[in-house]
């Protein structure tokens, strides 16, 4: 290890929270990000589901890291993810990916994966995430709990997604969330159709 440092610069309810970590200048940046994750429950998840039964080449871990990159480095689309980390071929090793990286082979693992596998290593990341900025300090001074509302309108082939019906040709879903204010880590999330909004949520 070196001297040096990687900052994590964090937005939250109006304020930059900045996270330093010791780095390793020898290897890549997004492997260093990647071992701060505890991938004995990870292992665990995989277990508990058999994620990796009848699998050859593409394990869990392939697809959990590939996925990982797709949303740090805001790639849009399985083609973006497939371009951009076969771009960097010499550095996929290093990056912990293993196996040989093309979008059919994406799609298929996000299709055919038991969800519950990351669902239970989400809840273990938030549960980590609460305790390192339990005492963190974000100016307000509240006498009660507050929550923050979020609602988001994912857009849906309604040929591929026939429940999400929201106009006569088009398909939509809503994503809400709910969280506290002292943490951006929600407390509720809920996936309905775009037709659920915000008021229909708060009187159901």
């Amino acid at each position: 290890m070196t001297g040096q440092t990687i900052s994590i610069c964090l937005y939250h309810f109006g304020h930059f929270i900045v996270k330093d970590w010791p780095m390793n200048t020898g290897r890549t940046v997004f492997s260093q990000i990647m071992d701060l994750l505890p991938h004995w429950d990870f292992h665990n998840s995989i277990k508990r589901y058999q994620g990796n039964r009848k699998t050859q080449t593409f394990s869990c871990m392939d697809q959990f890291l590939c996925m990982a990159f797709a949303q740090l480095t805001y790639r849009e689309s399985l083609r973006d993810i497939e371009v951009c980390l076969r771009g960097n071929l010499s550095k996929l090793y290093h990056m912990g990916i293993q196996s040989r990286i093309s979008r059919s082979t994406i799609a298929d693992a996000n299709e055919n994966r038991d969800w519950r596998i990351y669902a239970d290593f989400a809840q273990i990341l938030i549960s980590i995430a609460k305790k390192l900025y339990a005492k963190d300090d974000f100016g307000v001074n509240l006498e009660a709990e507050v929550y923050a509302l979020d609602s988001t309108t994912i857009d849906l082939c309604l040929s591929l997604f026939p429940w999400a019906r929201f106009r006569l040709t088009k398909g939509a879903s809503n994503f809400i969330r709910c969280s506290t204010y002292e943490a951006t880590f929600p407390s509720l999330s809920i996936f309905r159709t775009a037709n659920c909004t915000m008021s229909t949520f708060w009187i159901s």
